[in-house]
């Protein structure tokens, strides 16, 4: 391990060696674990139980990734926003959305997004770079933070969706080191069906996402045609509909009970006729499939205009009465403060694309 490395990108087994290297006993390692994850503690020492010389140690090598908010913003409807600043003074947003039954923290995974989606403000960015798994999971301790939800068993965080900014699947490998602290039963212990993966359709990395996280899935599908997602979903040229379905047709462990979510923006015009949503029905039958519409949230310099209510009211019924596939509209929340979905997109000046490795799809 190298000097001043953040605790919170270590999964607990690279935590327990780590101890080891530094000639402490490995029950350390989950006391540790229990101070961060569990009370949220951001000191070592605050931590009573750990002795003065290793709190010594850990103050010399090791940080915690709290992330600083440059902003904190509070919708009339609830919803709240953070602009944090990484250390490289990069920007990334991240939102909450309280509900009565839940709360929900939408989380990036980049900074920018290479996919360049026309409704998606956050595709009007260039791609900087990947998040660490310590960014990520920073976002999570840091909202944690702000809205004092930590030693309650009434927890405000009961869900993460990986919604926010850049394509989850493009950052594979932090990203799953990220999910797996997430999961950890000594420590955040989300459940699996309560983290949400969402992306536009990596193929080959999702052929591999349900063995090694089996977190939900949902696919930003938007479109019911090639033609349409290439221009809507620029990722399409490169896998287009019938291969990305193929792969779910198939996708282990999904049933009634668990389903794929399709993600579809109403957009005016483009892509909600009844004949489409026909259309819809027809791709998604061999899959377990669910349907959440999204009324499309504008934002300065949108192209895109959202579908009336009674359009997506009428696209709605199409999928569900007469397709018999559960079709959800999700409600804009945040809105005011640009933090409805599509309207995510960080401040921060661009000062050169740093060059993200291949992913090895072989």
């Amino acid at each position: 391990m190298s000097e001043n490395v953040a605790i919170n990108s270590l999964l607990k087994e690279d935590l327990k060696q780590y101890i080891v290297k530094l000639g402490e006993k490995q029950y350390r390692a989950k006391q540790l674990w229990r101070w961060i994850y569990v009370n949220g503690v951001k000191s070592f020492n605050d931590m009573s139980d750990i002795g003065v010389n290793l709190r010594n140690k850990l103050n010399y090598e090791v940080s915690f990734n709290r992330l600083d908010a440059d902003t904190h913003q509070i919708s009339e409807d609830g919803t709240q926003k953070w602009l944090f600043s990484l250390k490289d003074k990069r920007k990334i947003e991240t939102v909450f959305i309280p509900e009565a039954d839940r709360g929900t923290l939408c989380i990036s995974s980049q900074v920018g997004c290479t996919l360049s989606c026309s409704f998606c403000h956050t595709g009007t960015m260039a791609l900087v770079r990947n998040l660490t798994a310590d960014e990520i999971v920073g976002q999570v301790l840091s909202a944690k933070d702000s809205l004092f939800d930590w030693g309650s068993k009434n927890r405000k965080i009961t869900n993460i969706v990986f919604m926010g900014m850049g394509e989850p699947l493009y950052n594979y490998q932090e990203v799953t080191k990220a999910i797996k602290i997430l999961l950890d039963n000594e420590g955040l212990c989300y459940s699996r069906r309560k983290i949400t993966l969402s992306t536009s359709g990596v193929v080959p990395i999702i052929q591999k996402l349900k063995k090694e996280l089996d977190v939900s899935l949902a696919i930003s599908l938007h479109a019911v045609n090639d033609k349409l997602r290439n221009e809507l979903v620029p990722i399409n040229k490169k896998w287009p509909i019938k291969e990305l379905l193929s792969v779910l047709e198939v996708y282990p462990g999904v049933n009634n009970a668990r389903r794929i979510t399709f993600e579809y923006v109403m957009l005016d015009g483009v892509n909600d006729s009844i004949v489409e949503a026909k259309k819809l029905v027809s791709l998604l039958k061999p899959i377990h499939a669910k349907v959440n519409l999204i009324p499309f949230n504008p934002w300065p310099g949108s192209i895109h205009k959202c579908s009336s209510e009674q359009t997506i009211k009428d696209f709605a019924d199409e999928i569900c009465n007469n397709g018999g596939i559960i079709a959800t509209v999700r409600h804009a929340r945040g809105q005011d403060i640009q933090a409805a979905c599509g309207q995510l997109k960080s401040n921060s000046e661009r000062i050169g694309r740093e060059k993200i490795k291949n992913i090895n799809t072989t």
